[in-house]
Parts: C-alpha cells; structure tokens; sequence
C-alpha cells in the first residue's frame, strides 16, 4: 500500500486525547471525516477519526479508542499519512498540496528555490517558495498566469519571468 503524508502532529489538546495536528495537506474535510482512516508513524498505525476541528491554524482530531491523553502522548511529532487508495484521483492540471511539496522552482531554467508548502488562500492558493539566493521566503500564486510548467517527473515547477515574484 501506497501512502501520502498530510500533517505531522505537533501536540496533544487537553486530556480527552485530540492531538493537535499541522496539516500540509488539501481537502481536509474529506482527510479528517469521521469514520475515516489516517495512518501515523513510519509503521503507518491505523487510527479511526472520530471528530475533528479547526483551531488556530492546526487541526484538533480525536481518534477512536483513543480518547485519553495518556493512550496518545506516543503520537506526538509523528507523521500522518492517508492511503493513497482512499484518495480520490484529479483532473488533469490539477495537484495535491503534497505532490508539490520540495519541487524545485526555475525561471527561465534558472534554479530560483523550492517549495516549503502549498498555503491555502481566499480565491487561490500559494506556493511558499524558500529562494535559494538569499534562504528567505516569498509566496508565488499557483494560479495559470504564474506557472508555466509543472513537471512531477522531474520534481519541478517553472514559474513566468515576471518583476518582483522571484
């Protein structure tokens, strides 16, 4: 079986066992729903979601028999995977937020960074690029206007030549 990481849990929330989770994924709603089941750890442990909900930019997921805080304390700074058979495919064009993760960015064939994470916005969504002249961060649109070519093959994205994006 095929696995796609989709957060990394950072902490436990309270005592009644929900581990506070940093998602790095898209579709949320559809990763956390109830009944579903994410894997944790490189040993990708299977654990049933019982509810889940959004608290300052983290997610608060409780997962079945698990309702104590002492039955997940082992869990913190594990990764979270889902199946990558439980992940429903694309459109052509289209990408998951972990797919795009670690690509390279090139303008004009001129390595310019890479990808940290893939941030969710209003009316679209932006690719946090770590450049690699200077180690800072900017945000690049992930809209057509701005990407000319993603390339998963070869773990790339070719961003448009445009003043000040780069």
């Amino acid at each position: 079986m095929e696995f796609i990481e989709i957060g990394k849990i950072v902490n436990t929330f309270g005592i009644r066992g929900e581990l506070k989770i940093a998602s790095n994924s898209d579709f949320i709603a559809e990763r956390y729903k109830k009944g579903s089941t994410v894997y944790v750890s490189d040993e990708y442990i299977p654990l049933t979601v019982k509810s889940y909900k959004e608290h300052k930019g983290f997610l608060l997921v409780l997962f079945k028999d698990h309702e104590d805080i002492n039955l997940v304390e082992k869990f913190k700074n594990m990764t979270v995977y889902k199946a990558k058979e439980d992940i429903k495919p694309l459109k052509k064009g289209e990408y998951y937020f972990s797919d795009l993760m670690d690509l390279d960015v090139f303008v004009e064939g001129r390595l310019k960074g890479r990808v940290l994470k893939v941030e969710e916005g209003i009316r679209n969504n932006n690719l946090r690029i770590r450049k690699e002249e200077d180690g800072k961060e900017c945000l690049v649109p992930f809209l057509p206007v701005f990407i000319e070519k993603v390339d998963l093959k070869e773990k790339r994205i070719d961003v448009v030549k445009m003043d000040g994006l780069l």
